[in-house]
C-alpha cells in the first residue's frame, strides 16, 4: 500500500510540467509566437526522440556529464576533508574561514576566463571550475555538522586513544552524514550549471557547446531539444539521489519518526 501510495504522490507531482508543456504547445500552434522563437512542445519531442536513436547527443552528454562528475568528485573530498579539518582545528579554522566568507558569495563563473589562461579550454579548465564552484557548499556542509556532533562522543573516543582517522570515521563522519547529504543534493546542480556554462562561455564540446552552436545558426528546435536534455538530467539526478539519500539514511529517518 505504501509504495501505491508513493507511486501516486510521484506521478501526482509531475502535474506542473504537464501543464506547463500543454500551455507551451497551445501558444506554439496559436501563431501568436513565430516557431523561429518557439516551437511546438510535440515537434521538440519528436525531434528529441530522433536525436536519441541517432545518437547525436550520446556524446555530448557523456562528456558534460564526465566533467561534472570529475570536478564533483574532486569537491567532495577537497570540501569534506576542510570542512571537517575546520571543524576539529582552530587553526585551520583561522585560515580558511575568511576565504570562505569571501568565495561563497563570488559569482565563480566569472573565473573561467582565468582557469582557460592557466588550464586551456579542453577538459581540465572546465572540470577545476566545476570542482571550484561545488567545494564550497561541500566545505560549509562539513564544518557545520562536524560542529553539531556532540563534544561527549568526541571526548569519550579521545579518552580511548582513539586516532584522528577512526575519529573521523567511527565517530564524527557518521554523525555528519545527514548533513552531508544535504550538501550533495545542494552540489549536484551547482555541478551541471558549472559544466553547461563553461561549456557555452569556452567552447569545447558538451551539451553547453552544442547549444550554442545551434544557437548561433537558429536550429531552434535543436536548442530546446538540448534545454529538455539539460532538465531532463538535473530532474534525474535529483531524483536519484533522493532515492539513494533515503536508503543510506534509513537509520536518521526511522530515529526521525521514533521521536
Amino acid at each position: 500500500m505504501v509504495r501505491i501510495m508513493t507511486s501516486v504522490n510521484s506521478v501526482a507531482s509531475l502535474y506542473p510540467l504537464v501543464l506547463l508543456a500543454m500551455c507551451w504547445e497551445l501558444v506554439a500552434r496559436s501563431g501568436l509566437v513565430p516557431p523561429i522563437f518557439l516551437p511546438a512542445f510535440s515537434h521538440v519531442i519528436a525531434g528529441l526522440w530522433e536525436q536519441f536513436f541517432s545518437g547525436d547527443f550520446t556524446w555530448p552528454v557523456l562528456t558534460s556529464l564526465y566533467r561534472a562528475a570529475i570536478g564533483f568528485a574532486i569537491a567532495m573530498i577537497v570540501g569534506v576533508v576542510v570542512g571537517f579539518a575546520m571543524a576539529r582545528w582552530t587553526v585551520v579554522n583561522l585560515l580558511f574561514e575568511p576565504l570562505i566568507a569571501a568565495g561563497f558569495p563570488a559569482p565563480k563563473i566569472a573565473l573561467l576566463p582565468i582557469f582557460i589562461l592557466w588550464f586551456g579550454i579542453d577538459n581540465v579548465s572546465k572540470i577545476l571550475l566545476v570542482a571550484f564552484v561545488c567545494v564550497f557548499p561541500f566545505i560549509v556542509a562539513a564544518h557545520g555538522s562536524a560542529m553539531m556532533v556532540s563534544r561527549a562522543q568526541i571526548w569519550a573516543a579521545e579518552a580511548m586513544n582513539t586516532s584522528h582517522l577512526a575519529l573521523f570515521w567511527n565517530v564524527i563522519f557518521p554523525a555528519s552524514l545527514p548533513s552531508l547529504m544535504s550538501g550533495i543534493r545542494v552540489a549536484i546542480p551547482h555541478a551541471l550549471v558549472a559544466t553547461f556554462a563553461a561549456e557555452m562561455i569556452a567552447g569545447g564540446g558538451g551539451l553547453g557547446g552544442e547549444l550554442v552552436y545551434a544557437q548561433r545558426f537558429f536550429e531552434t528546435t535543436k536548442v530546446f531539444e538540448i534545454l529538455l536534455i539539460m532538465l531532463m538530467l538535473g530532474y534525474v539526478m535529483d531524483v536519484a539521489f533522493l532515492r539513494l539519500r533515503s536508503h543510506v539514511l534509513r537509520w536518521h529517518d526511522q530515529n526521525d519518526v521514533t521521536e
